[in-house]
């Protein structure tokens, strides 16, 4: 069933999602994703995202000569669709990826190599028309980062209540990674 919810993640280097969640939750994380854009990565990315698009069969052909003959060598091989030194290569404005489809919308191509033609004058024009957006209030640092403060603090406290909760119910207590009869 189809609930139409899109999640997207959006993460400039796998290393990042490495550092901050573990290599473990970063492996997990990336697994679930469906569908994959990436433009100009290297490393760990570019060998990740070449690696989830997979391998094709390529056609190769030899040619040997020596003083006798010629003989011509044909043969297939599996080799990777996008090798990470071209993702490693890409320039502004290309991707590679691949996108998911559904059991009722098939996708003969998952795969893609692209590059976007942009009209810049026509964008130019548009960005010249942008008229500037209403000034409602003035807001500090200060309170921006008491917001953040306040609103940090209310989720840390929904947690902690939800965490007792589960805890203190025999019937969801299965649920949490700790052992309930152990002290928070």
């Amino acid at each position: 069933m189809d609930n139409r919810v899109a999640i997207i993640l959006a993460i400039q280097d796998y290393a990042q999602l490495k550092k901050d969640y573990s290599r473990e939750q970063a492996e997990v994380i990336m697994n679930i994703c469906s569908n994959i854009f990436c433009g100009q990565a290297v490393g760990d990315t570019a060998k990740l995202v070449s690696d989830r698009i997979g391998k094709i069969v390529q056609q190769r052909e030899s040619v040997s000569i020596n003083r006798q003959d010629t003989s011509v060598s044909r043969n297939t091989q599996l080799d990777l669709a996008v090798p990470p030194s071209r993702i490693a290569n890409l320039s502004s404005g290309e991707f590679v990826g691949m996108v998911a489809d559904n059991p009722d919308q098939r996708i003969k191509y998952k795969a893609f190599h692209c590059r976007l033609d942009l009209d810049f004058p026509a964008i130019n024009a548009q960005e010249k028309a942008y008229k500037p957006l209403p000034k409602v209030r003035n807001i500090t640092d200060q309170e921006v980062q008491d917001h953040f403060i306040t609103i940090k603090n209310e989720v840390f406290d929904i947690v902690q209540s939800e965490m007792e909760r589960i805890k203190s119910d025999p019937n969801l207590a299965h649920l949490l990674f700790v052992d309930p009869s152990k002290p928070s």
